[in-house]
């Protein structure tokens, strides 16, 4: 996406932001957009089922903040395991293989790319909510994002054994 060469002034008061069903599982709520930030960073809260998880996976080119708001996560950093609770972080850096597990119901992360280059894979991974209603998880429209976008590098399966 083309961004400008500075960035807006955004105010959004809590549940605001464009809303967006994650083909991974989650319910975005976009806060602040590559165009809002001139390509400095993407910020969006996701909201997420108890034992979603991700495929291990990098970011290439963008370091990924996640800031858990609410319940836990099993983090696993480049093959070590970490419990993360509310208040907790992970920073994974661009290139570092992770995955997590969400471990309780009603988690909620925020989550930050920088700089925002990761927008177009999240986009093209993602829908508008209808109604409020989720969508099914799909994980071959998240790779078939990443290969057109950019964004993410898939290197492997979830490294957590099945609930």
């Amino acid at each position: 996406m083309k961004t400008k060469s500075s960035a807006s002034a955004v105010v959004l008061q809590p549940g605001e932001g464009a809303r967006r069903w994650f083909f991974g599982g989650g319910v975005q709520t976009w806060k602040a957009t590559e165009e809002d930030t001139a390509g400095a960073f993407l910020l969006f809260e996701v909201e997420m089922a108890l034992n979603k998880v991700t495929p291990m996976h990098t970011h290439p080119d963008s370091d990924e903040t996640l800031y858990i708001l609410a319940g836990e996560i099993l983090m696993n950093m480049d093959g070590t395991e970490h419990h993360v609770g509310a208040g907790g972080v992970t920073i994974a850096p661009r290139g570092v293989p992770h995955a997590f597990k969400v471990l309780q119901e009603g988690t909620r992360v925020l989550c930050l790319h920088t700089p925002g280059g990761a927008q177009a894979f999240y986009f093209g991974a993602s829908e508008p909510l209808n109604d409020g209603e989720a969508g099914v998880v799909d994980f071959d429209r998240i790779r078939e994002s990443g290969q057109l976008n950019g964004g993410i590098e898939i290197v492997g399966p979830p490294p957590f054994p099945e609930a």
